[in-house]
């Protein structure tokens, strides 16, 4: 057998990166010291703060990749990376514009009618339009393949019916990207006959219904679809290549630095109170698991660089998820040796808080995205193995 090669490159950052960390730094220290957010573990899927991202879209870091003409400031990957990564270890509650920044609004830029392009781009980047996703459903997980909503052609556009599930904060969005069949089903040929649509979410037949999970927040919703009408222009690119689009985006949803950084900030914080009495074992343990970050970090900016020169890395992004998400439920197994948890509402302080709202999201992360076995099976495929 070939010997296997994954690309990492190690990308160029330049003084302006640099100086942009240090912008997106200085304004969250600000907000913390204000009272603006609590800092909270697994922010970016769980923290949906509609004002905050308005504050982040003022200063121009959201969309920041896209052109200027629709909202954006034509920097690059590398750019969005750090203010990424700062908003992540702040523990800032970003999933408001979190979907439209990450994917959606890529998405609309790469397939959306010009309309779509000047109207809602600017919109999302400004911070006051969210999208979410309508992929996964009910028996269907992550085979999207066997997804069963339906889109029929109707006179003027499409009639659409059935239920996406774990359609994260779609209680706060404007847009819901559909993923929905749009021609008869072969089992043989699974991927084909799918399309993607942008839905309003105000449209008649919508019902939105929040999923409360472990620990008491209501991000996951149930949305269901009875006979909701949209334009032809609602459609993605072009009617069929859903599931060409949808392999596309995974490599930006799969390899960003949420993939490992969403229990950082328990981390941080168990360094922190714990750094005068630290030695031994427990040295040993924080030790390796900032071993595992950095080299995760060197992988996940490697992807961002492959984007960034309009690669589709979707292997390596499989790679970094798996090996990302299973370091962010060991982060809280490894810290629960020297900090025991306790499950009680109000119960000690900002430590035990981190750490216990990370023990109750923990199980999640493994699977939302793409379960790791899924992944697993990516990761064979790009080598060869099947």
């Amino acid at each position: 057998m070939d010997s296997i090669r994954f690309n990492f490159p190690a990308p160029a950052i330049d003084d302006s990166v640099d100086s942009l960390r240090m912008d997106v730094r200085s304004f969250l220290q600000e907000e913390i010291r204000n009272g603006s957010f609590r800092p909270g573990t697994d922010c970016w899927c769980a923290g949906i703060d509609p004002e905050f991202s308005r504050k982040l879209g003022e200063r121009g870091w959201i969309g920041v990749t896209w052109p200027k003409q629709y909202g954006g400031r034509e920097l690059s990957a590398l750019h969005r990376y750090v203010i990424t990564e700062e908003l992540l270890v702040a523990g800032a509650p970003v999933h408001a514009h979190w979907i439209a920044d990450r994917q959606s609004g890529p998405l609309i830029l790469a397939t959306g009618s010009e309309e779509m392009k000047q109207t809602i781009l600017p919109r999302i980047a400004a911070g006051e339009c969210f999208v979410a996703l309508g992929l996964s459903e009910p028996e269907s997980g992550s085979d999207l393949a066997s997804v069963r909503t339906r889109a029929h052609r109707v006179e003027g556009g499409w009639e659409i019916t059935g239920t996406k599930l774990w359609s994260s904060g779609a209680q706060s969005c404007q847009y819901m990207t559909v993923l929905a069949r749009t021609g008869e089903r072969n089992e043989k040929k699974r991927h084909e006959g799918l399309t993607q649509f942008l839905v309003p979410l105000d449209s008649p037949g919508v019902t939105v219904r929040g999923i409360r999970d472990m620990s008491g927040v209501e991000h996951f919703n149930e949305s269901h679809f009875e006979k909701v009408f949209v334009a032809d222009d609602a459609v993605l690119g072009s009617v069929g290549e859903g599931w060409k689009q949808i392999t596309s985006e995974l490599a930006l949803e799969r390899s960003g630095p949420e993939r490992f950084l969403s229990t950082f900030v328990a981390l941080e914080k168990s360094i922190q109170q714990g750094a005068a009495s630290m030695e031994g074992h427990q040295a040993r343990v924080v030790g390796s698991i900032l071993a595992r970050i950095r080299a995760l970090r060197a992988m996940s900016l490697g992807v961002a660089a492959l984007l960034g020169q309009g690669q589709s890395p979707d292997v390596e992004a499989a790679l970094v998820k798996d090996l990302g998400t299973r370091l962010e439920q060991d982060i809280i197994e490894r810290l629960r040796e020297f900090w025991p948890i306790q499950l009680k509402q109000n119960f000690g302080d900002e430590l035990q808080y981190l750490l216990s709202d990370s023990l109750l999201r923990q199980p999640s992360f493994t699977l939302r995205g793409g379960t790791n076995e899924v992944l697993k099976g990516i990761v064979a495929r790009g080598m060869g193995l099947r």
